[in-house]
């Protein structure tokens, strides 16, 4: 009977393992998309490759949004060396010069877009709603999607864990 159960037991952990396992598993790769920065540098999404991605739609009129720039700012300074970009996408309906005033007077060091013509928000299921963000590993899969607040512990978590992979 005892080894019944230990049996039992081993074969319930191995299959529990094999479900879990790699974290990444079941994402999928990322959509293709162009994009100009606020500087006027362009990009494609092939450039990303490499590197862990957070391509991140927001709008200056959207309270949750403001709210997590600074947990923004402190994830891209403190993992940008480690192979971190983080992509702010504004949404088209937000205007131009008060995506620039935003950018310049919280002195955002990532990436800035303006995605005037909504092409980017198309590319990733047709965003609308913000804060909606994707979290791209180096293979160019999207790993999460964060929709609203998130656990910032477990950002942090799966952030390191795409870093090291």
């Amino acid at each position: 009977m005892m080894s019944l159960i230990r049996l039992l037991l081993v074969s319930f952990f191995a299959l529990a393992l094999s479900a879990c396992g790699d974290l990444f598993s079941g994402a999928t790769k990322a959509p293709e998309f162009q994009f100009q920065s606020l500087n006027g540098d362009t990009y494609h999404s092939d450039q990303l490759n490499g590197r862990v991605t957070l391509v991140k739609f927001w709008s200056t009129d959207c309270t949750t949004c403001v709210a997590q720039m600074p947990d923004n700012i402190e994830y891209y300074n403190q993992y940008h060396d480690q192979g971190f970009d983080l992509i702010a996408v504004a949404m088209k309906h937000d205007p131009l010069e008060y995506v620039r005033n935003f950018t310049e007077s919280r002195q955002l060091p990532f990436t800035v877009v303006s995605d005037h013509d909504g092409a980017i928000a198309k590319a990733f299921g047709d965003v609308r709603m913000t804060p909606t963000a994707f979290l791209i590993d180096k293979k160019g899969r999207v790993v999460k999607r964060y929709l609203g607040n998130y656990d910032k512990a477990a950002f942090k978590q799966t952030l390191e864990k795409a870093l090291a992979g």
